[in-house]
């Protein structure tokens, strides 16, 4: 039993890492410019139809 709260809190820290990770990957991806203009998402759309 003395073993399960290290179990837990490295459970916890996993997940807390990953969060940040994708915190930061969000802003990151939210910074960049967006790749296509809108003429070139009409053109996409068209092909499709």
């Amino acid at each position: 039993m003395g073993r399960k709260p290290d179990i837990i809190r490295t459970v916890v820290l996993i997940f807390a890492v990953g969060l940040v990770i994708t915190g930061f990957t969000s802003l990151q991806a939210s910074d960049d410019e967006p790749t296509a203009s809108g003429s070139e998402a009409v053109i996409v759309s068209s092909v499709r139809d």
